[in-house]
């Protein structure tokens, strides 16, 4: 039997645990050489974006986490690329591997002003040179984003980039 905790499936009776999944939207914004951050409460600095809700487009989503997370009025321009990880169960912090999917968008800021989000996880956000980004401690989503928008893949896929040794692609 399997039961189901926040997208988890935990094994009982001696069954294989199943692992969870995310989907998710992030925003490569990138104006005159400087690219949009929003730096996270866990002391990272990531791309805007988030988790796709239950029934909501990808292509809103992003939109919608730009808004939450940084006070500004986005406008998607193209789709970037897909990248898919698995975070084996080992090294996975609920103990079951974890997929995570994550959307690139290219997007255009049209308004708004850079803030703290209120009441979420994203402390403040900023435009930053692209050279500086290499001295920030950040998430590998950046990466991601910022090599997408350098090669934009022909189909989409984003090739395998080794995160500490710990995600597999």
């Amino acid at each position: 039997m399997i039961q189901e905790t926040e997208g988890v499936a935990e094994a009982i009776a001696g069954e294989l645990k199943r692992g969870s999944f995310r989907l998710a939207a992030y925003a490569v914004c990138i104006e005159d050489g400087r690219v949009l951050l929003a730096h996270h409460a866990s002391k990272n600095w990531t791309l805007p974006g988030g988790a796709v809700e239950h029934a909501e487009d990808p292509f809103d989503a992003v939109v919608r986490e730009v808004a939450e997370e940084t006070g500004c009025d986005a406008v998607v321009e193209r789709l970037l690329g897909v990248d898919s990880r698995v975070i084996p169960a080992a090294t996975a912090r609920a103990g079951v591997a974890h997929q995570n999917v994550g959307i690139f968008y290219q997007v255009r800021i049209t308004g708004g002003q850079l803030r703290p989000e209120p009441n979420g996880e994203t402390t403040e956000s900023v435009w930053t040179s692209i050279p500086e980004v290499a001295w920030l401690r950040r998430s590998s989503l950046v990466d991601i984003g910022l090599a997408l928008a350098q090669t934009v893949p022909a189909t989409g896929h984003v090739a395998p980039v080794p995160v500490g040794g710990l995600v597999q692609h």
